[in-house]
C-alpha cells in the first residue's frame, strides 16, 4: 500500500501562484508514476500532470502547459506542482495518485489517491 498526503491548497487570485506537495509512504514498481489530477464541482476529475520517479519524464495535459511545472524529489519521496498565472477556471479539487503509468492521463489507471486539496482562485 502507498499512502499519498496532499498540502499547499488554498484561496489564491487570479494571476497568482500556487505551489501543491505530495508526500508519498513509498515508492513501488506499482506506483512507479505521480500525477496530478482535478476536479471541478460538477465535473468529471481530470488529468493535470504526470511525472515518474526514475527518469523524471512529465507529461502535461496540454491546456496548463506553459502554467504548471510538475516535479519530484525522490529522496523524499515528494511530488510538486507549481500553478502559475491562476486562472478562475483553475478552481477545483486537486489529486495526487499514484500508478504503473501505463496509460498516463486516465484515472482508473491508478491504485493509490490522496485525499485531494482544495485550490481557489477568485477574479
Amino acid at each position: 500500500q502507498v499512502q499519498l498526503v496532499e498540502s499547499g491548497g488554498g484561496l489564491v487570485q487570479a494571476g497568482g501562484s500556487l505551489g501543491l506537495s505530495c508526500a508519498a509512504s513509498a515508492r513501488t514498481f506499482s506506483s512507479s508514476i505521480m500525477a496530478w489530477f482535478r476536479q471541478a464541482p460538477g465535473k468529471e476529475r481530470e488529468f493535470v500532470a504526470a511525472v515518474r520517479w526514475n527518469s523524471g519524464l512529465t507529461y502535461y495535459e496540454d491546456s496548463v502547459k506553459g502554467r504548471f511545472t510538475i516535479s519530484r524529489d525522490n529522496a523524499k519521496n515528494t511530488v510538486f506542482l507549481q500553478i502559475n498565472s491562476l486562472k478562475p477556471e483553475d478552481t477545483a479539487v486537486y489529486y495526487c495518485a499514484a500508478g504503473r503509468g501505463l496509460r498516463v492521463g486516465v484515472a482508473s489507471e491508478y491504485a493509490y489517491w490522496g485525499q485531494g486539496t482544495q485550490v481557489t482562485v477568485s477574479s
